[in-house]
């Protein structure tokens, strides 16, 4: 029997884009891939720009479903990881540490990294957290495609 929450660790810490699904107040929907750093299974932080669609469709209404995939299996060999989130601008007071989670990846991928100066002020672009409520993963023990809660 799979671990689920051992298994959704390892498909975040080896993908490197989410795809975020965001509605807008009457629910039309749109997806979007953003490339992410994992704070463990409880939050994703993403650098994007605040006038893109999916940061304005964010601020309209927080709530998002997310999945991380690796899109270069074969079928009937894939992994996913998804989510339902709340997600927001990182609140300035936890900013800092929201760029030391996102640092610690950028950096691991050799990325560069950020500071508040890209992320505040005049700057382009802005940090984003997605607050993970429920996760669940591609169940690696059924025969169908299935999804298994995962415990955190």
């Amino acid at each position: 029997m799979t671990d689920n929450n051992a298994h959704a660790r390892q498909i975040l810490a080896s993908t490197s884009y989410v795809v975020l699904a965001t509605a807008d107040a009457d629910g039309s929907p749109w997806a979007t891939p953003v490339w992410f750093a994992a704070e463990g299974l409880d939050r994703l932080f993403w650098v994007s720009w605040p006038g893109s669609r999916h940061s304005l469709l964010v601020e309209q209404r927080p709530q998002i479903a997310l999945t991380v995939f690796d899109s270069t299996v074969v079928p009937n060999n894939g992994a996913a990881f998804y989510a339902t989130a709340r997600a927001q601008q990182c609140p300035d007071d936890q900013l800092d540490h929201g760029l030391e989670v996102l640092n610690r990846r950028s950096l691991a991928q050799n990325l560069g990294g950020f500071t508040r100066e890209r992320l505040t002020a005049a700057a382009r672009l802005r940090l984003y957290v997605a607050e993970i409520s429920d996760a669940w993963v591609l169940d690696q023990d059924a025969e169908v495609d299935q999804r298994a809660p995962v415990p955190r």
